[in-house]
């Protein structure tokens, strides 16, 4: 269990923390001259059972607050002390909102000092603070009263924690992992060392994970839970990690980092969050106002946006958007606290809700429906949820990770609702039953309508299917769900246009005989360069006229594609196409390729060279700039050819394994 104080500057924190463990959290030689906490402090207890309560102990000058809340993130339990003598101040009342705003509802007020006053103060004392502890997480709390310098209460104290820490369940650890670092050092021998508290999952040595948001990769050398060496650490645990890996040094850490699983390294610097404003502050708050966001060990800058026209007025809770200074590495649902830009107050604090907010369209009922559903804490609930509103579609893969929540997750709930799975590349789509069942019906009736309409041509295009559905996906799951209705044989694809498999273009048996003595024209060995339609005319002997008929009519049937005016590829050399400037786009280091390099692979002249990348270009399947392409790999399959592009091989290896000698704390 870890325990984490609270209250004002020289309430006897840190006396009380000594009194319990016998050791003095106060580390730093400014910390001994001056007599006050300035950084995070940390003690150990252990407990009969063999549980180790870990303690944290916290600042309470003004001034230093962030730093209190860099460690009251991740606690299990507080302690909210309050002196005796000088009853409640204004960091009791301070902490006591953020142990409030931080949803921490496990505790006990300790009053200390009581040597120093008497009975009748005492009690004063109590009830002030019973008083403040009303409509708070701690209200009902337990009061006990001790002294540290004369060690009155304080087995009585210690009995009481140890009892709650064999009493209080474990965290779960089925999440993957997360440790927000507090501090970062160096010690000989063992090298880079970061401490925090383990928000979630498990880790082990020598397993590798990031440190967001930077991107740094690193691997566990060894590593010390609850002050003692251990091979694992899970969600609840105080714990040190040795890292070591590229970039790794004290200077490249900091507080505010947190290591985490691979998967889950997505910063955001643009959060849609539940915000409540203390009942405290003075006036509402209005558009882009200003704030210091505190989130685990993290502080940083940010607006907050008001997502309706109302400010928010002290006392309530509203969506807002934040919009933070540079990104930070978060988890939906976390909770986190805003303080004033001069750091002079706490101004109220909420829990995040979605890591991917849009940056318009904040206010349509759309995004207040997605909001609604993503803040419901039970994910099989706020993925149903999420489905029945538009766009009726979402990225499994996406939501499983801002949860940090296994992989094994996306495929209990894929089971539990039922749902159509959508794969593309990159993600994981899913779709209720009922949205799938409209969307398949909405793609026949479409089809069958076109059809009547235009009998002679081969199929609609794939965008103006897209853009003329009720209801509309997005590109990239629309390119999935017309791949699983073909797979189906719903449909068929040919080439960018889509029809029914029902439908099929056919020529006349005079342009079929026609066609068979085009064909072998454009294939072969000049199937790169294939002559126009005036060229092969003249070499068939026949009317111009007719042999671009059965061409176009041909391009209609997905046999041939026209690159350029007149100039008609077979579909298969088309397909070939695809696959070279794939290979060129995987062999380029950054993944962009010249006219050149296409040519020399097609050995073609560049007039046509370019012809063929700008039909391309035209098609979405190559994106130009300044002359280099790179391939859209979302549309590898645009020509009936599928392609995947590798990734690429970061390079990274492992460190050298090293010897441990360090303390959590």
């Amino acid at each position: 269990m870890i325990i984490g104080t609270a209250g004002h500057v020289d309430h006897g924190k840190t006396a009380l923390v000594k009194a319990l463990t016998g050791v003095d959290a106060d580390r730093l030689k400014e910390e001994k001259v001056r007599g006050i906490t300035i950084d995070l402090g940390f003690a150990y207890l252990p407990s009969n059972t063999g549980e180790i309560l870990g303690f944290i102990d916290v600042p309470g000058h003004e001034g230093l607050v962030h730093t209190m809340l860099a460690g009251a993130s991740g606690i299990d339990f507080a302690i909210l002390v309050v002196a005796a003598d000088d009853g409640l101040m204004p960091q009791t009342s301070e902490h006591l909102a953020i142990i409030d705003l931080l949803g921490i509802t496990r505790g006990i007020v300790v009053i200390t000092k009581i040597d120093a006053v008497t009975p009748q103060r005492l009690a004063e004392v109590s009830q002030q603070v019973g008083a403040a502890l009303a409509g708070t997480t701690l209200d009902g709390a337990e009061l006990l009263s001790v002294s540290a310098f004369t060690g009155q209460g304080i087995d009585n104290l210690r009995q009481r924690l140890v009892a709650t820490s064999n009493e209080l369940p474990r965290r779960s650890a089925d999440g993957r992992f997360r440790l927000a670092v507090d501090r970062s050092f160096t010690l000989t021998g063992v090298g880079v060392v970061v401490t925090g508290t383990v928000l979630s999952g498990c880790a082990s040595v020598d397993e590798h994970f990031i440190v967001s948001p930077a991107g740094l990769h690193a691997r566990i050398r060894s590593m010390h839970v609850q002050n003692s060496p251990a091979k694992t650490a899970r969600a609840g645990d105080r714990c040190a990690l040795n890292l070591v890996g590229d970039g790794i040094t004290k200077e490249t850490l900091r507080r505010g980092d947190v290591v985490l699983d691979t998967a889950l390294h997505a910063p955001t610097e643009r959060i849609d969050a539940s915000l409540r404003l203390l009942p405290s502050e003075p006036k509402a708050i209005g558009q882009w106002f200003p704030v210091r966001l505190h989130h685990a060990s993290t502080e940083v800058g940010a607006r907050i946006v008001l997502l309706s026209d109302e400010t928010l007025a002290p006392g309530m809770q509203a969506d807002v958007q934040l919009v933070l200074e540079r990104p930070i590495a978060a988890a939906s649902l976390d909770r986190f606290v805003i303080r004033d830009v001069s750091a002079r107050r706490t101004i109220g604090g909420g829990e995040f809700i979605d890591l991917r907010a849009p940056s318009r369209y904040r206010r349509t009922p759309e995004r207040r429906a997605q909001r609604a559903a993503l803040a419901l804490a039970d994910q099989t609930h706020a993925l149903s949820s999420l489905l029945t509103t538009p766009p009726f579609v979402w990225d499994i893969s996406s939501f499983i990770r801002d949860r940090a929540r296994p992989e094994s997750e996306e495929w209990r709930l894929i089971d539990a609702l039922d749902l159509t799975v959508l794969e593309t590349p990159s993600s994981r789509f899913v779709v209720d039953p009922e949205f799938w069942q409209r969307f398949d019906n909405s793609v026949a009736d479409k089809l069958a309508v076109f059809h009547a309409e235009n009998p002679d041509l081969q199929g609609i295009g794939r965008e103006k299917l897209r853009l003329g559905l009720e209801p509309r996906l997005a590109p990239l799951p629309f390119g999935s769900a017309l791949t699983r209705l073909a797979a189906s044989g719903r449909v068929a694809l040919d080439g960018a246009f889509v029809r029914l498999v029902s439908h099929v273009v056919r020529m006349s048996p005079a342009d079929e005989e026609t066609w068979a003595m085009i064909e072998p024209i454009l294939g072969g060995s000049s199937r790169f360069r294939p002559p126009r339609v005036r060229d092969i005319a003249v070499a068939m002997e026949r009317p111009e006229r007719d042999i671009r008929k059965v061409l176009k009519l041909a391009a209609r049937m997905g046999r041939v594609d026209e690159v350029a005016i007149d100039h008609f590829f077979l579909r298969s050399t088309v397909g070939e196409m695809v696959r070279i400037i794939a290979d060129l786009s995987a062999d380029a280091k950054d993944g962009r390729f010249t006219a050149a390099q296409f040519r020399d692979r097609v050995t073609n002249g560049r007039k046509v060279a370019i012809q063929i990348l700008d039909f391309f270009d035209r098609h979405g399947l190559t994106l130009n700039r300044n002359d280099l392409r790179r391939v859209n790999r979302h549309r590898l399959d645009l020509f009936g050819t599928l392609v995947h592009l590798s990734a690429p091989n970061d390079g990274r290896e492992s460190s050298p394994v090293g010897r441990p000698d360090f303390k959590s704390g």
